[in-house]
């Protein structure tokens, strides 16, 4: 879902980062504000005034979606979930668990509180758009913040409606699985509602193409219908190759002998007889008595001038394995897949102390997961 990001700051602990597509969002909130919300609400006003308060409010609007965001983050690490941070991106704010809720109790009350606070944002700012108006502040101030009212008070109503990932199909995912403890099953029920809101939603951004003329609404709601169908699809299939998974260790999939890389061997020979014959983009480099030197990757030899590869060695280029690339036997195969996708890599080197014991890929994994699935259907 989410591509490149670039990392902002810290807030609590938690990393917050924007995805490169949040600056197409950030551009059009700007743009229609500074065109079309404030110029019909406000008239006469500067061109100027207008964009100075169209970047105001898209920058309020991006501070009340961390805000939001931030809410979730912290009931999830009190019931001691994992978070890998904060991202805005292109249709909003997403935080990153790294595991699913321990039970339906946190999950109601994660999904809860990203809500209320945005009603709790929508509350002050209009209470500041009171004290502003009794104040005789400027519009260009008082117009940006009874927007950030008006925003978070529409953020909060859609966030909560009953269309899982929404917090309000979190919230209902919740309820279903107090009620048949079965995580798989609540799962299966909220994304099914998920996705029939969403085909509504597209239904509706069609409709608003072609017969209203609200033509950058109507794209708008395709979108997000595109974006929320895609999303509450992905939650269920993470949910099922996680109970899948669980409980199984790497040990079980790993290959106990798989190919390795000399360190004593030219670039060349690396590329002729082992890159070009098996297709890994990624070796374990291995000495006698399996023990491991490090690793090569074909991004490595990138910078290397092909003209240099017979006079080059492995050793030379081989860098230290790390925890990006390598696990050991006894972790949770999620814990192995979870490592794949952060790093994008579908195969990590299993090791015991300083030795190579196997190699564990993602083909293999998902082998077992499709197996699985087919026969507990």
């Amino acid at each position: 879902m989410l591509g490149r990001r670039i990392k902002l700051f810290k807030l609590f602990g938690f990393e917050v980062q924007i995805d490169l597509s949040w600056v197409i969002i950030a551009v059009l909130v700007a743009w229609s504000l500074a065109v079309g919300f404030f110029p019909f609400r406000y008239q006469y006003l500067s061109v100027q005034t207008y964009w100075i308060m169209g970047v105001g409010g898209a920058i309020g609007f991006f501070l009340s979606v961390i805000f939001h965001e931030i809410f979730h983050s912290l009931v999830a690490r009190k019931f001691g979930i994992p978070m890998k941070g904060i991202t805005l991106f292109i249709f909003g704010g997403v935080s990153e668990m790294g595991e699913e809720p321990p039970n339906a109790k946190a999950e109601f009350l994660m999904a809860m509180v990203g809500p209320l606070s945005s009603i709790a944002i929508a509350l002050a700012c209009y209470g500041i758009h009171i004290l502003g108006i009794r104040g005789g502040w400027p519009i260009s101030i008082d117009g940006v913040i009874l927007y950030l009212a008006y925003i978070n008070s529409l953020l909060a109503a859609f966030n909560l409606l009953p269309a899982f990932p929404l917090d309000g199909g979190r919230m209902l995912r919740a309820v279903l699985w107090a009620f048949k403890k079965n995580l798989r099953w609540a799962t299966r029920i909220a994304s099914g509602i998920g996705s029939g809101f969403a085909m509504l939603l597209m239904l509706l951004g069609v409709f608003q193409f072609f017969f209203t003329g609200n033509l950058i609404g109507g794209i708008w709601s395709f979108l997000i219908g595109i974006f929320l169908q895609g999303a509450a699809r992905m939650s269920y299939r993470q949910i099922l190759i996680r109970k899948g998974l669980e409980g199984e260790q790497v040990r079980r999939f790993m290959k106990a002998d798989p190919v390795t890389v000399p360190p004593s061997i030219s670039l060349r020979q690396l590329v002729e007889e082992y890159i070009y014959k098996y297709h890994f983009k990624m070796f374990p480099v291995v000495e006698s008595s399996d023990k491991l030197i490090g690793c090569i990757t074909t991004k490595q030899l990138e910078g290397v001038p092909r003209d240099e590869w017979g006079l080059k060695t492995v050793r030379e280029l081989a860098l230290q394995c790390s925890p990006e690339n390598t696990i050991e036997p006894q972790a949770d195969a999620i814990q192995a897949l979870s490592l794949m996708a952060r790093t994008g890599s579908g195969r990590l080197i299993v090791i015991e102390g300083n030795r190579m014991v196997g190699v564990i890929t993602l083909k293999d994994m998902l082998k077992f997961l499709s197996l699985k699935l087919e026969l507990e259907r």
